[in-house]
């Protein structure tokens, strides 16, 4: 019947780490879970920072150019690509958001927002892509989380007391523990293991905490809950706070 041919909805990840690129699909293995979706890095690409020069924003206005050309390049025609493969196609840029850029969120988020909503060619595709921060690093989650974290790399942390969010260097953090015990972090390899336990639910139980993480979860049960066979299934938004930046998608 018509909904069968777009029962599995298919959400492709454009990444910016390698930590990312390598296991960041079973972050979303909750959502997997639930039969009616699938999550998979569909590409890589360089971090974005905000456009500040102004010689470089008269060029592009002199070219008639909106964005640059390797913004369409590596991030809106990959996008539109994918989702005009199938109706049931979503498409989410997920960039580290670190301690060095995160003054500039609201430009960066803009850029990729920008990039996105200039090459999609309906508004109905833009609907269906998003941009979302890991903040201040994917790292800082696996202080979230101490069980999956110490399972992993065998440590004896206990749950960050604050909100994770807000550590500035959660990767050398994590490192500093490491070496502390003798052991040590590999990125790709320790990263995607411990994804791969992560409770985002547990992480987002507090929920004056991990906003940004809360704002990306809650946009892919939005959509979610707009599928055919959702109707029976209980969807809900985690509740608590949400990140102003990237929540209105």
């Amino acid at each position: 019947m018509a909904a069968a041919t777009w029962e599995h909805w298919q959400i492709g990840l454009i990444v910016t780490g390698k930590g990312e690129e390598s296991g960041i699909a079973k972050l979303f293995r909750s959502l997997s879970s639930t039969g009616l979706c699938s999550f998979k890095v569909i590409s890589r690409i360089g971090q974005r920072s905000q456009i500040t020069s102004p010689k470089r924003t008269q060029k592009m206005v002199g070219c008639g150019k909106t964005i640059p050309d390797r913004d369409a390049e590596d991030i809106g025609l990959p996008a539109r690509k994918y989702l005009q493969a199938a109706d049931g196609r979503f498409v989410i840029v997920l960039d580290d958001l670190e301690w060095d850029r995160h003054s500039q969120v609201q430009g960066v988020f803009a850029r990729y927002r920008t990039a996105l909503d200039t090459i999609l060619a309906t508004g109905a595709q833009r609907s269906r892509a998003s941009v979302h921060f890991l903040v201040m690093m994917l790292e800082a989650y696996f202080f979230a989380d101490s069980q999956a974290t110490n399972g992993v790399l065998g440590l004896a942390l206990v749950d960050y007391p604050g909100d994770v969010e807000q550590i500035q260097h959660p990767k050398n953090d994590l490192k500093d523990c490491c070496k502390g015990k003798g052991k040590g972090y590999r990125e790709v390899e320790h990263g995607a293991a411990i994804i791969g336990k992560l409770d985002v639910g547990h992480i987002l139980a507090r929920q004056d905490c991990c906003a940004y993480l809360r704002t990306l979860f809650n946009w892919c049960l939005a959509k979610l809950a707009s599928h055919p066979s959702a109707r029976d299934m209980e969807l809900k938004p985690y509740p608590g706070r949400e990140a102003a930046v990237t929540k209105n998608q």
